[in-house]
C-alpha cells in the first residue's frame, strides 16, 4: 500500500465520522474533506472542483426545480380526493397513500415528494381517527422504494450512472434501473401495507397542535396595564427587557383589535390588554395590580378566534431550513417575521422553554401569526405547513396540465436517447420557467444547495479512489476472500454493505464509495461491471433501519413522535426482502 492510498484512506475514515456525528452539515465535511485531499496530494488542484460541473450535479440541480414545479401546482387537490376513499383500514390507507408517494418519488426528488404527501396523509389520518404514526414511517420508507425505478429518482443512481460513463464509455439510461427498482419497490409497498406498519408502536400524533397547546397553558396569561404602570407609554422592548428577554408579548389587545407579534419600538398605553408568554415565576411577581392586573390564563385557544386575521399553524422544519442549528433568539422569528413561536415538539416530546433551543430537521413547530404573512414568513424560513387552524394543509392552486407535459415530453426524450438525460432535465427547467409555471427565484429557491456540494465535493475524491489505486487494493483483499463464494452471494455483500453504510451517512456519499470498490471487485473477477453497480445503487438508497439515514427518515419523527428504534422494527425486514428480491433480480436483469 503507497502512502497516497493510507492518506486517502485516513481521509475517508475522517469523513465517514463526521458524516456519522452530525456536528458539521454533510456539505461542510464534505467541502473539508475536498480541501485535505488537495492538500495531502491525493487529489490534483486542477481536478479539484471538476466535481461541480459533473452531470449528476446538473441533474439533481434539475429534478429539484422540476419537483418544486409540481408541487405548486393543484396536485395535491387531486391527491386529498384520491385518497378519500382509501381511509376504511390502516392497509388501504397506507397502500394508497405510500403507493402514491412511491409513483411520485419515481420522478420527483424524494425529499419534494415526502413534502408534497406529508400535509396530505396527517389530514386523512385525523379524519380516519388514526393514529399518524401507523402511515408517517411508510410514507418516508415508499419515498426512498420509488427513487429506485429511475434514473432521476435518486441521487445514487445518477452518481452510478455518470461513473459506469466514465469506466464503460455509456451511462445507464432513464429506465434501466426499472426492472430492478420497480419490482423492488412493489414488494416493498405490499411489505409496508401488510406488516410493516403493525410494527409500529402507537404513538400519540393525532391532533398534535391540540396537545401542544394544553402543555403551553401554564406560560400564557393575559393582563392589562393599568393607569399609573410604570409600561405605560413605554416600548414592547422595555418589557422584555426588564423580564431578561424571558417573557415574549405575543399580541397586544387596544380597543378591540388585536396586534400580533407587535413591534419591539410599538408603544403600550393604559387599558392596553397583553398576551404574554414566558415563566410564570418571572411575569407573576408583575401582576400585582400596579404594573399589570391578571385577567385570565389558558387563553390561547380563545385568542386565535377573537382576532380574525390571526391562524395557529403547525409546521415541520425542512432540510436546510434557515432555522437548522439556529436558535429561537438568534432567529428572531417574533421581531423579524411577525410570527409568536409558541411551542415545539421534538420526537413527540413538547418543548416549551424555546429561547436558547436550537432547531433540529424534523422539529414540530406551533406558531401564530396573521394569515397573510403566516405563510410567507414560514416559507422564508424554510418550514412545511402541516396544518393551519382549520386542520388543513393549503392547497397550491396552479393549473397541473402544462407542468405535467412538459416533464413527459423530457423524460420521453431522455428514455429514448434522443438527447442526454442533463440536457432534457435542463431544457424541461428552461420550459417550466418560461411558461412562468414557476417563477426565477422560486427555481433557485428549490436548489438544495449543501446536496450540490456534497456531490461536487465527493467527486474528485471517488475519482482519487480509482487513480491512486485505492479501490483496486480495496477490492484485491475482497476478491481474496471471496473466491469461494458464488457469485450471488458477492454481489449480495456489496448491496448489504452499501445499505449498512447509508443507514449512517448520507446516501450519495456511500454510492460514491462504493461504485469504484464495487467495479474493482468485477475486474478482479473477470465479470461484467454492471450487476455490481446495480447492488451499490439499491443498497446506498435503501436506508430504513435509522431515522438520520435519510432526510425523509429524519423529517417524519417528529410529526410521527417516533423513536430511534422504530424504524429498525420496520427497517429490518424490508432491508431483507430487498435482499431476497433484489439480488436475483439484478442476475436475471445485468447477467455477468
Amino acid at each position: 500500500m503507497t502512502s497516497t492510498q493510507i492518506i486517502l484512506f485516513l481521509i475517508l475514515a475522517a469523513t465517514l465520522l463526521g458524516f456519522v456525528w452530525g456536528r458539521w452539515r454533510y456539505d461542510v465535511v464534505a467541502g473539508v474533506a475536498l480541501l485535505a485531499a488537495v492538500y495531502l496530494g491525493v487529489v490534483p488542484p486542477e481536478n479539484a472542483f471538476l466535481g461541480f460541473s459533473h452531470p449528476a450535479v446538473v441533474s439533481v440541480a434539475a429534478v429539484l426545480v422540476i419537483s418544486r414545479a409540481l408541487q405548486e401546482t393543484e396536485l395535491v387537490y387531486w391527491l386529498v380526493r384520491m385518497l378519500a376513499p382509501a381511509r376504511l383500514t390502516p392497509t388501504t390507507q397506507v397502500a394508497a397513500g405510500s403507493g402514491l408517494t412511491l409513483l411520485l418519488s419515481a420522478v420527483m426528488n424524494n425529499i419534494g415528494a415526502l413534502a408534497l404527501m406529508l400535509p396530505v396523509t396527517i389530514r386523512n389520518a385525523s379524519l380516519a381517527k388514526r393514529p399518524a404514526s401507523f402511515l408517517l414511517i411508510p410514507l418516508s420508507f415508499a419515498s426512498l422504494l420509488g427513487g429506485l425505478i429511475t434514473l432521476i429518482g435518486t441521487p445514487p443512481n445518477l452518481v452510478i450512472s455518470a461513473f459506469r460513463a466514465e469506466h464503460v464509455g455509456k451511462p445507464f439510461l432513464m429506465f434501466d434501473f426499472t426492472p430492478v427498482g420497480l419490482t423492488i419497490a412493489i414488494i416493498g409497498l405490499v411489505y409496508l401495507a401488510i406488516v410493516g406498519w403493525r410494527l409500529i408502536p402507537t404513538r400519540e400524533t393525532e391532533q398534535s397542535a391540540k396537545r401542544l397547546l394544553r402543555k403551553l397553558t401554564p406560560f400564557v396569561a393575559e393582563v392589562r396595564l393599568p393607569e399609573g404602570s410604570s409600561f405605560n407609554d413605554r416600548q414592547v422592548r422595555h418589557v422584555e427587557e426588564i423580564c431578561g428577554n424571558e417573557v415574549t408579548i405575543m399580541t397586544v389587545l387596544r380597543h378591540g383589535e388585536g396586534i400580533l407579534a407587535p413591534r419591539p419600538i410599538a408603544l403600550l398605553r393604559a387599558g392596553d390588554i397583553l398576551v404574554i408568554k414566558g415563566e410564570p415565576n418571572i411575569w407573576e411577581p408583575l401582576c400585582d395590580g400596579k404594573q399589570f392586573d391578571l385577567l385570565s390564563r389558558n387563553n390561547v385557544d380563545d385568542l386565535a378566534i377573537r382576532l380574525q386575521d390571526a391562524v395557529i399553524a403547525e409546521a415541520v422544519v425542512m432540510p436546510n431550513s434557515a432555522l437548522e442549528t439556529r436558535s429561537a433568539r438568534n432567529m428572531r422569528m417574533h421581531t423579524d417575521y411577525g410570527v409568536n413561536l409558541l411551542a415545539l415538539a421534538r420526537r413527540g416530546e413538547p418543548q416549551l422553554r424555546l429561547k436558547d433551543w436550537d432547531f433540529q430537521v424534523g422539529d414540530t413547530l406551533l406558531v401564530q401569526g396573521e394569515r397573510n404573512t403566516l405563510e410567507r414568513a414560514l416559507a422564508d424560513l424554510g418550514c412545511l405547513i402541516l396544518a393551519d387552524g382549520g386542520g388543513t394543509a393549503k392547497a397550491q392552486k396552479k393549473g397541473l396540465l402544462l407542468p405535467l407535459a412538459i416533464f413527459a415530453v423530457a423524460l420521453v426524450a431522455a428514455g429514448l436517447g434522443l438527447v442526454s438525460v442533463p440536457i432534457s432535465l435542463v431544457s424541461a427547467v428552461a420550459a417550466l420557467i418560461l411558461a412562468r409555471t414557476i417563477s426565477l427565484q422560486d427555481a433557485y429557491e428549490s436548489i438544495d444547495w449543501p446536496i450540490l456540494v456534497l456531490i461536487g465535493a465527493l467527486m474528485p475524491i471517488g475519482q482519487a479512489m480509482t487513480s491512486t489505486g485505492a479501490a483496486g487494493h480495496i477490492a484485491s483483499q475482497l476478491v481474496a476472500l471471496a473466491g469461494v463464494m458464488p457469485l450471488w452471494a458477492i454481489i449480495g455483500l456489496v448491496m448489504a454493505v452499501s445499505m449498512w453504510l447509508s443507514d449512517l451517512i448520507h446516501n450519495t456519499p456511500t454510492a460514491v464509495l462504493m461504485a469504484p470498490i464495487s467495479a474493482g471487485i468485477a475486474e478482479g473477477l473477470q465479470l461484467s461491471i454492471d450487476p455490481f453497480l446495480m447492488a451499490v445503487a439499491v443498497g446506498s438508497a435503501s436506508a430504513y433501519l435509522t431515522p438520520i439515514g435519510h432526510q425523509s427518515n429524519t423529517l417524519v419523527m417528529g410529526p410521527g413522535a417516533y423513536r430511534f428504534t422504530d424504524y429498525t422494527r420496520v427497517g429490518i425486514g424490508l432491508e431483507l426482502l430487498i435482499l431476497l428480491v433484489g439480488v436475483p433480480m439484478i442476475l436475471f436483469v445485468w447477467p455477468a
